[in-house]
């Protein structure tokens, strides 16, 4: 069974990274843990929010791995601990966020069980870009006509002199 594919259009080349990168959206919306807040903090900049109570900084690890924003959080099982009802699991996540070119991480926080990641985006400076057009070179002249069979078919004197 082919699959459908939103850029199989021949006007649309080389947009295999965003079909990927929608991909891979697609398989990591399936989980709502931790929940998040994406929100825009300046003209260029957004800060996404996990809420990772109970987690330390040393439970957290951030990464951006290949375009994409990964947050993983472990927490150690406290074996000291008896509980009578235990009803905030100590429960392993991972987050991913597909970043676009030109997102980069600036920073991470972490503050009241609330995860803080920066992120910045780089708008590049639009530029113009002449493609210069190439021609094939000046075809090569045939044989003769510097004077040799064109020459003598013309009955010109440089020919004559060379039939006698």
């Amino acid at each position: 069974m082919s699959r459908l594919s939103l850029f199989n259009s021949p006007l649309l080349l080389g947009f295999d990274q965003f079909e990927r990168a929608l991909d891979r959206v697609s398989k990591a919306a399936s989980d709502g843990y931790p929940p998040y807040n994406v929100e825009q903090t300046g003209d260029n900049a957004l800060r996404i929010t996990l809420a990772v109570a109970g987690f330390g900084p040393d439970d957290l690890s951030v990464q951006v791995e290949d375009r994409q924003l990964v947050v993983r959080g472990k927490q150690a099982d406290d074996q000291e601990r008896v509980y009578l009802h235990r009803g905030i699991a100590a429960r392993q996540f991972q987050r991913s966020f597909v970043l676009a070119d030109g997102i980069e991480v600036s920073g991470a926080a972490l503050d009241n069980g609330l995860l803080n990641i920066d992120l910045v985006r780089h708008v590049p400076q639009g530029h113009v870009q002449t493609i210069a057009i190439s021609t094939p070179r000046a075809r090569p002249r045939p044989v003769g006509m510097n004077g040799g069979a064109a020459a003598e078919a013309t009955g010109t004197p440089e020919a004559v002199s060379r039939k006698g």
